[in-house]
Parts: C-alpha cells; structure tokens; sequence
C-alpha cells in the first residue's frame, strides 16, 4: 500500500502517529496548537530530541559548537554549521532547551557574523548574500537564542533591503559602508545578475515576519513592506520574478521538500 491509500483522507492522524516523534512534535505544535507547557508536547519534543533526525543532527556535532569543520560554516553544503543550525530550527529544536545547541548557535555567532552585522560565508563582510542573512536570523528566532548581536544582524539586513544610511563601497561617505560584493538594495544578487532574488527575498521577509512586533524598528518595517511589494509585484504561482538571463523561473518554484534551504518554493513564498 502506498502512504496515500494508508491516509484514507486522515492526514492528521498519520502525522500524530508516535512512530516518528519529530512529526509528531510538529504537528502537535503547529497544527493543533498545544502550548509549551503541555505533557503531550513536552514528551513528544523529548522523544524527538532522544531519536530521528534532531538526534542525528546533535550527535555529529563537534563538541566546541560546529559541524564538519571550524570556521564560518557555509561550505560542505547541507552538512556544515549554517545548513545544521537552519534544519535544527525547522525542526523544532530549541536552543534554550538543549546546552548543545545553544553552544552551537553561540559558535555560529563568534564565527559568522561580522561586527557590522553581516552573516558571511567566507569570513568576511563582503560575502553575504540576502538568503543566508534571512535564512540564519530566521533560525535563531526559531531556535529560541537570544543574544545582543542579533538586532544588529536585523539592522543589517534591513539596510541591504532598502539601502538607507548605506554608502556604496570605495567611497568616502560617512553613512553605513556597504561591504558587499553579491548583496544590493532591493535583494539584487551577484549570482542573479545583480538583479532582485526572489530567493533572497522569501528568507529576508521570513526573518522580519518572524521579529516579535516589540523589537521592530521604522527601518526594519520598512524593509518588510519592501520585501512584500516585490513578492507580491508578480502573480506568485507563476513565479516569474528577475532571473539571470532572462531565463524562464527554476522548476525548483515547483518541487515542494523539507527542511528548505537557500533554494525555495512557492509553499515558502
């Protein structure tokens, strides 16, 4: 039988199902909404921590905090720090649950992101691109870490968006240098042809959809409404926002998967 012919229509049921304690952590979280506080939840979230894939995650961690190999932890894609730390976090994994990942996340920090606020991929501030800066703020909301460099990571990204107090890089102006090669206002891309991602775009708005409504500043509303009016400036089921070439939109708008990465799909947007 397949998966389907066993739902008979009953998608929830099969979710609950206490075989695969990750779903059903999930669903009874995000479906039906139990608080945190609930014993049905706080065992399923125990039991999704003791087996499956949050398990797995935890148990291939480096002791100091990192996955693979030290440093900033965007190459080996998907198995490296950044791609663990945004699956943990669609996971359900919280770091103010667990010391593990809350030393994971502290190492992310110490090792990612730059004093002026950028996540980078290689050590420097000119090496952030919008879906790692969105995807990483996201996650650590997610995650339930709290740290004092996080609303300069939000300014950052907020600044990137917009381009207000931003001054283009090798001049002498006294605003906010910009500091990056493959990031403009408006989500221009260097890997799009410095056009506007529409990838990029989904994780920078996620990020800010996610920012408690107390922590949001003019400058990071601003950037959210940006962010929602080019989303939305084209039918979003056709996907055809700016791509390199001119070329039609990647099929991936069209293959739904989880946890989803710097790729993204319409379910996300």
């Amino acid at each position: 039988m397949t998966w389907q012919t066993q739902l008979n229509g009953d998608s929830l049921t099969w979710l609950l199902e206490p075989e695969n304690p990750a779903v059903r952590y999930l669903a009874l979280r995000d479906l039906l909404d139990y608080p945190a506080d609930h014993p049905d939840l706080r065992a399923a979230q125990q039991a999704a921590y003791a087996t499956g894939p949050i398990a797995t995650f935890l148990a291939a961690m480096n002791e100091a905090g990192y996955w693979v190999r030290p440093g900033p932890g965007y190459t080996s894609i998907y198995r490296s720090t950044v791609w663990a730390i945004i699956a943990l976090a669609q996971m359900g994994a919280r770091a103010d649950q667990d010391a593990r990942l809350a030393r994971a996340c502290a190492y992310l920090l110490d090792h990612s992101l730059t004093e002026g606020g950028q996540f980078t991929m290689k050590g420097t501030p000119s090496s952030t691109i919008d879906c790692l800066q969105g995807n990483l703020c996201a996650a650590l909301l997610d995650l339930g870490y709290d740290d004092p460099r996080l609303p300069g990571a939000y300014e950052w990204m907020a600044r990137s968006v917009t381009g207000e107090g931003v001054a283009p890089v090798g001049t002498e102006a006294t605003a906010v240098r910009y500091h990056a090669a493959n990031c403009g206002p408006l989500f221009a891309c260097g890997y799009n042809g410095n056009q506007s991602c529409a990838w990029g775009a989904i994780k920078v708005v996620l990020a800010f959809s996610k920012l408690p409504p107390e922590q949001h500043t003019p400058l990071t509303q601003s950037a959210l409404q940006t962010g929602i009016a080019f989303l939305l400036s084209t039918e979003p089921a056709l996907a055809r926002y700016p791509s390199r070439n001119n070329t039609r939109p990647s099929p991936n708008w069209w293959k739904f998967g989880f946890p989803v990465f710097y790729i993204t799909d319409l379910l996300q947007n």
